[in-house]
């Protein structure tokens, strides 16, 4: 293995590609500790040690920590997240549009210009709403419209830098460069967790049962990677046949093959989606005439992590954003036409339409199957730091307040180890090993897996 890691570093391209990731999250970190103007960064951590498991923490957690310490790159990605999928959305309801990416290069070239400027518009939106917030919680050193400006030009100004950042590593670097950055600010809160967890066992904090919960947590995220892993690598696979043909003299054709297709498509976008639509309402949360309020106020209440109308659009969600992502990655109909066209079909099955409502239909189950996958895993996590409180349901609150208060409430845990976060990082590492591995064998050098092989060259005779 220390043999194949060392082969990265003797393709000059690839050792290039690779430094320069390396460099770019090495910036990304060293931003993630500038922190913003005019504002007391020792009370907004202590405010965030209260927002444990609120909408506000899973901000935190997409921005690598930045919002908790309230850096220069305090709104992370998500306005780039959000605007992508503003466009993603628009291209499928928008007929212009979808002709524009249709286009080609170019069309996809104008969208990315828009959605850049989306990016841009958002951000404005959220730093506004963040100084205002800030200001209302008494944590600015100077109040005023000085301090508003100022917020607004460099949280807006961060998350165009860090945009820039993210399309250099896509672009110059290996992997891509929105998740890397992602999988950067997890990556780097791990050790404040294990840092936790030995605190809570130092102090018992779960009394005699501490030690043992602690083992019990290391076992589940062990089994939780394996179970991502598996189901990452889990595909469907639908035989191809092609026909044959006489090319000249010759006999083409006729050969066996197979259309994978993946379980979770999607990879671990649905959850970042479904995460960034529903942190929406908490731009608004802090106004104090919607805190006031009496038919919104009960609202985002209602819409904090943990609640049972949050997790029950967070699994509308995610399965939503499952389907809607496969149907761009995968068009059966385009895929039906380049079988047609090359004469290639599936046994036991007509080509043309009826092909396409094939793969269609195996689409459809497998991208339920992967949604639900997605679900069960993003779901750890809250209940080991807020619980599902049913107790808040209207009507039937009364019937679940004999539970456990693990249960309803949680177990306070900032749970690095799985969920959402350990799906992120697993699933990012492995498209990460996956490109390296690609361009390992595309130059003549064994990869990483057993199955990779070696790829010799022709012989010169």
């Amino acid at each position: 293995m220390v043999e194949k890691f060392l082969n990265i570093f003797r393709i000059p391209d690839l050792r290039k590609r690779v430094l320069f990731t390396l460099a770019i999250l090495a910036v990304y970190r060293l931003g993630a500790w500038i922190p913003t103007p005019g504002v007391n960064t020792a009370l907004i951590e202590r405010m965030f040690d209260n927002q444990t498991g609120s909408a506000l923490g899973l901000m935190n957690l997409f921005g690598g920590g930045n919002l908790r310490r309230m850096t220069i790159f305090a709104l992370g990605i998500m306005p780039y997240i959000t605007a992508s999928i503003i466009f993603q959305l628009l291209t499928v309801v928008y007929e212009p549009l979808a002709r524009i990416q249709k286009e080609g290069e170019l069309g996809r070239r104008k969208i990315t210009q828009w959605t850049r400027y989306m990016t841009v518009l958002l951000g404005l939106l959220q730093s506004v709403g963040i100084a205002l917030i800030l200001t209302r919680q008494g944590v600015v050193l100077h109040p005023g419209f000085g301090f508003n400006v100022m917020t607004v030009l460099t949280l807006t100004t961060g998350t165009a830098f860090i945009m820039w950042l993210g399309e250099q590593i896509t672009d110059r670097g290996i992997g891509n460069g929105m998740s890397l950055l992602i999988f950067a600010g997890i990556i780097a809160g791990l050790p404040r967790g294990v840092g936790e967890l030995v605190t809570k066992i130092q102090t018992n904090a779960w009394g005699s049962f501490t030690f043992l919960a602690v083992i019990l947590m290391i076992a589940a995220m062990v089994a939780v990677v394996a179970f991502i892993v598996f189901v990452e690598r889990s595909e469907r696979r639908i035989p191809i046949q092609s026909a044959r043909r006489i090319v000249g003299r010759r006999m083409m054709g006729g050969q066996s093959s197979h259309l994978p297709l993946k379980v979770n498509s999607g990879g671990v976008m649905p959850v970042i989606f479904a995460s960034s639509i529903l942190s929406a309402p908490l731009l608004f949360a802090q106004v104090e005439w919607i805190q006031n309020n009496r038919v919104f106020a009960p609202i985002i209440r209602a819409l904090q992590p943990g609640y049972p109308w949050y997790e029950t659009l967070y699994v509308l969600g995610i399965i939503f954003f499952a389907y809607f992502y496969v149907s761009i990655v995968m068009k059966p109909d385009d895929i039906a036409d380049n079988f047609r066209k090359s004469g290639s079909f599936i046994p036991g099955i007509r080509p043309g339409r009826r092909t396409s409502d094939f793969i269609n239909d195996i689409l459809t189950r497998i991208t339920l199957v992967g949604a639900l996958y997605l679900i069960i895993i993003s779901l750890v996590p809250t209940f080991m730091i807020s619980g599902i409180r049913f107790d808040q349901l209207f009507l039937i609150g009364r019937f679940f307040e004999s539970l456990p208060v693990w249960m309803t409430h949680g177990l306070g845990v900032n749970f690095y180890f799985g969920g959402t976060s350990l799906l992120i990082v697993v699933g990012v590492a492995m498209d990460t090993v996956n490109q390296i591995e690609s361009q390992l064998i595309m130059r003549h050098y064994e990869g990483f897996s057993p199955r990779s092989g070696r790829i010799r060259g022709r012989k010169t005779w």
